[in-house]
């Protein structure tokens, strides 16, 4: 006989969904959250969660072997991801992730990732719902990057990297190139595929030597070093959820170059 997992859903439709759920309680993003249930590192009063669950505020919720409960207070921090650190909560042998290194005392994760080669910004935080909306690819939101690579930067690469290269199947976005220096240039994506600052240069013969993201919409690197973080101010968190607010009531914006003109 099969046997199915059955969605549990309260009678009157009450609660929130696990996923939610755990994204407000800090643990991860809604996506990372499907991917534990779906391992079956979640469990609802002692039973597996499946997907699609709903969560009661009496229901007893353990994920990893650790009890969750509440929604967590507000982490939000800017580090300066150092070249060699990882993203992932999966490390593999002799990695370091983002989490190991800030070992922060309460449970964070990057919005977002930058592959190991990669350094620069990440906002680390435990609030779910906040990441949720900043990766949504469909709201266009910025993130800018200082890229060196192995040749001279032409007009012609300039012109190919911001018209659209194919990557992984599709084209990319247009999006805003500007030369800075002999193999050096300045690029702001609207979307962001695996490794695809790099897809792109090799697509045109280039290898990347650097790639620093300096900027993801309003936030920036300004005054941290490779290894440093600082909490988001009262005025960058406002200023971000206005213009997510902004986003997702208006249509697709055009690359406007971001703050303080870059």
């Amino acid at each position: 006989m099969e046997l199915r997992l059955l969605t549990r859903v309260p009678e009157n439709g009450g609660g929130c969904r696990i996923n939610k759920y755990l994204s407000e309680a800090g643990i991860c993003s809604r996506r990372e959250a499907d991917r534990l249930i779906a391992e079956g590192r979640v469990s609802i009063n002692g039973r597996q969660a499946v997907p699609g669950d709903r969560v009661l505020p009496d229901d007893e919720i353990v994920c990893d072997g650790k009890k969750v409960s509440g929604k967590a207070s507000g982490i939000l921090l800017l580090f300066y991801k150092p070249r060699g650190i990882v993203c992932s909560t999966r490390r593999q042998r002799d990695e370091q992730t983002v989490t190991d290194y800030l070992a922060w005392p309460e449970r964070i994760y990057p919005a977002g990732r930058l592959d190991k080669d990669s350094e620069g910004l990440l906002l680390m935080t435990n609030q779910g719902e906040l990441v949720n909306r900043m990766m949504k690819a469909s709201e266009y939101h910025e993130k800018e990057y200082i890229v060196t690579v192995d040749r001279p930067v032409t007009d012609d690469f300039v012109r190919a990297m911001s018209s659209g290269i194919p990557v992984l199947g599709q084209m990319t976005r247009r999006c805003l190139v500007e030369k800075l220096g002999k193999n050096t240039f300045r690029i702001i994506l609207t979307q962001g595929l695996n490794r695809q600052i790099r897809r792109m240069c090799e697509y045109l013969g280039y290898r990347v030597r650097r790639l620093v993201r300096v900027r993801i919409m309003n936030l920036t690197l300004d005054g941290l070093k490779p290894g440093e973080y600082r909490k988001m101010t009262e005025n960058e968190k406002n200023e971000l959820l206005a213009m997510l607010s902004s986003k997702e009531k208006n249509a697709q914006p055009a690359v406007t170059g971001g703050k303080n003109g870059r």
